[in-house]
């Protein structure tokens, strides 16, 4: 079988992989990148909303209100589901999460990602310019409906506390909504337009073009299964479809599937799962979409992208590889509909993929603790393709001996023991 060596081996081809690698490569390393698709951004870094969220300073942690868990308790929510059946497998995961999420927790982990929040668009629109795709970034931000007084006063006054991190929002009354979305139907307490966040109107087409730089510049792309990597000599060694690589050392940004190689090393990262859901619909007659847009208190998220008007579902909690259950979107179908024309579907069956998560809600993003040459980079949750390309360039620094340019110290894998 034929033999090849590289520096570096990034196992997993999305926008968190792709980013180390191009991190990587921009510092000397020669780099291969390697994925069980014959492509780059097939998997969860295709179905998201499509938003760089440089505004989300604060993390997405478990609600503790007795409104809001009671809700999810009797499965009435359309943006959070559990099924049943994966009960046992995520339920102490769940425990973990809403044990940090206690407002200290939260205040460590919003300290923790905010230099890596702050920088994401910019790291975004280097490579972007980089790769020759700037139609793939849109600056007009997002925009969060309220349809209850109490959410949007809370929602304001959570505005007020970001903005001391630098982040800038309008507050939209009903008049200023049908400004900048005429097509909208129904009424509403208000909204705020978070204007800093980019919009990609194509996010698994950003990946290939980022890959497509990687590959332009001399990396090199395998199609291979991350379970055959094994220690060797002093470093490691992977089997592709074009024969085995060895390297020195090897970056796991597999996403969800990333215990597929740190479990049998040894290591219990305690990593866990939100499902997600999207379908696309053409818009009727001659309405248009200018932004995304959260309806926060039904649960969805409508983003006009290339395809069409893609239709988002909240979190879901279920085993990953468990059969799709397209509650969230037949929930919500109808309330979209309602919200914006929307016309026929364009492809039949959702979409569903996974946002690999921590119970902090923080990534793991350094060196494996007990070999040499391991280094780790998944656990992005809800910000994969907000923190993809930053977290690469950190994550980089780390391996070629750079001052870091944020601590790392948070991220490591050694917090959970």
């Amino acid at each position: 079988m034929k033999q090849d060596e590289t520096d570096v081996l990034v196992l997993g081809a999305g926008i968190v992989g792709v980013g180390a690698a191009l991190h990587l490569q921009r510092r000397g390393r020669d780099v291969v990148l390697v994925d069980r698709n014959a492509a780059a951004g097939d998997e969860t870094s295709y179905g998201n909303a499509g938003l760089i969220e440089v505004a989300s300073v604060l993390p997405y942690m478990f609600p503790r209100d007795l409104a809001h868990l009671l809700r999810y308790a009797f499965n009435g929510s359309a943006d959070v589901h559990y099924q049943l059946s994966g009960l046992p497998e995520f339920l102490p995961w769940l425990l973990r999460y809403f044990q940090a999420s206690s407002p200290e927790g939260a205040a460590r982990t919003a300290r923790a990602a905010l230099p890596l929040i702050r920088q994401s668009l910019a790291e975004h629109e280097l490579l972007i310019a980089e790769a020759g795709v700037p139609e793939l970034l849109r600056k007009t931000g997002w925009i969060k409906l309220f349809r209850s007084e109490s959410s949007l006063s809370k929602n304001v006054a959570e505005l007020d506390r970001v903005k001391q991190f630098g982040v800038t929002a309008d507050v939209l009354d009903d008049a200023s909504i049908a400004a900048r979305e005429p097509n909208l139907m129904g009424r509403f307490a208000g909204a705020i337009h978070w204007l800093e966040p980019g919009f990609v109107p194509d996010p698994g087409a950003l990946v290939k073009a980022y890959a497509a730089l990687f590959t332009r510049k001399g990396g090199r792309f395998a199609r291979g299964d991350a379970r055959t990597l094994q220690q060797h000599g002093g470093g490691w060694r992977i089997t592709t479809d074009d024969g085995v690589v060895t390297a020195r050392e090897v970056v796991v940004a597999l996403g969800p599937w990333s215990d597929l190689v740190f479990r049998p090393l040894g290591y219990r990262i305690p990593l866990g799962v939100k499902r997600g859901y999207h379908q696309h619909f053409a818009a009727r007659g001659n309405a248009v979409l200018q932004h995304p847009i959260l309806d926060a208190d039904r649960g969805y998220l409508l983003a006009p992208m290339n395809r069409g008007i893609r239709l988002t579902t909240g979190a879901e909690f279920a085993r990953r590889d468990a059969p799709p259950s397209h509650v969230q979107i037949d929930r919500t179908r109808a309330m979209a509909r309602d919200l914006f024309p929307l016309g026929d579907v364009i492809e039949q069956q959702p979409w569903m993929g996974a946002r690999p998560c921590l119970p902090d809600m923080l990534p793991v993003i350094g060196r494996a603790p007990r070999h040499p040459g391991l280094w780790f980079d998944f656990g992005h949750q809800h910000h994969g393709l907000t923190l993809g390309p930053v977290t690469g360039r950190l994550l980089a620094e780390m391996m070629t001996g750079e001052e870091p340019f944020a601590d790392p110290a948070p991220f490591a894998a050694e917090r959970f023991g």
